[in-house]
């Protein structure tokens, strides 16, 4: 049996399951690209319902533009984003990204996404306070480039069903799906969305592994390991 063929066919059923499951997400929930990008800044350590409020407090402004945003004292941009959390850091944070964007592509987000997909990681992670999943989503969900976004759930969902070590870093996460899967924008989006669906309602710090769709695949995970080893 070929190991990698197995486990690439394995997630994409564990992907048919969970789109049964949980449908299509539909992610990520924005007007524009650049409330993509806002959103990924703002979704650091918070749930998702606080960065609407967030985002709904700059839309009524309204300062949801690159311009707006730049020329905005940190002071009132931490104030409408408050119900995020961390307001203080996040408002600095999508200052440096915004700064960079005005600086040095004029505004313009196509300008910015321009480049290849290595290339456009690169230089999004030259900005302070832009971290691995905070860039990769703003190149998949906002760029439409095809790049596997990692997250805590996925990370538990990996280990938990064997697929992963523990301590395993986010690149090394990453490649296993790029290795694994086809490279899409659809795949992806819709994946990691799918991970993200059944961490929140299953596979918790505490999970409910009767109840998780994916429940059903260990013994084809097993099969897998025992036919291909762990190496």
């Amino acid at each position: 049996m070929n190991r990698s063929g197995s486990i690439g066919k394995l997630l994409m059923e564990w992907y048919g399951a969970l789109r049964e499951r949980f449908g299509h997400r539909n992610w990520w929930p924005a007007g524009s690209p650049f409330e993509v990008c806002v959103g990924a800044v703002l979704t650091q350590n918070t749930a998702w319902k606080n960065v609407v409020k967030a985002i709904a407090n700059l839309k009524a402004e309204p300062a949801l533009d690159p311009l707006r945003l730049y020329e905005m004292d940190l002071m009132q941009l931490a104030e409408l984003i408050r119900p995020c959390g961390y307001y203080n850091v996040k408002a600095a944070r999508l200052k440096n990204l915004v700064s960079h964007l005005v600086e040095k592509h004029g505004g313009d987000l196509d300008a910015l996404f321009l480049p290849p997909t290595a290339a456009l990681r690169e230089e999004l992670l030259s900005i302070n306070g832009v971290g691995k999943e905070t860039a990769d989503s703003i190149i998949l969900y906002a760029a439409y480039k095809p790049i596997f976004v990692v997250d805590a759930y996925t990370k538990w969902v990996l280990e938990r069903h064997g697929l992963m070590p523990e301590r395993n870093d986010y690149d090394s996460i990453q490649a296993f799906f790029h290795a694994n899967l086809e490279c899409t924008v659809e795949l992806f989006n819709d994946f990691h969305a799918q991970f993200v669906a059944v961490g929140h309602a299953f596979c918790r710090k505490t999970p409910k592994c009767d109840q998780c769709p994916l429940e059903r695949f260990r013994e084809r995970e097993a099969e897998i390991w025992r036919a291909g080893g762990s190496s």
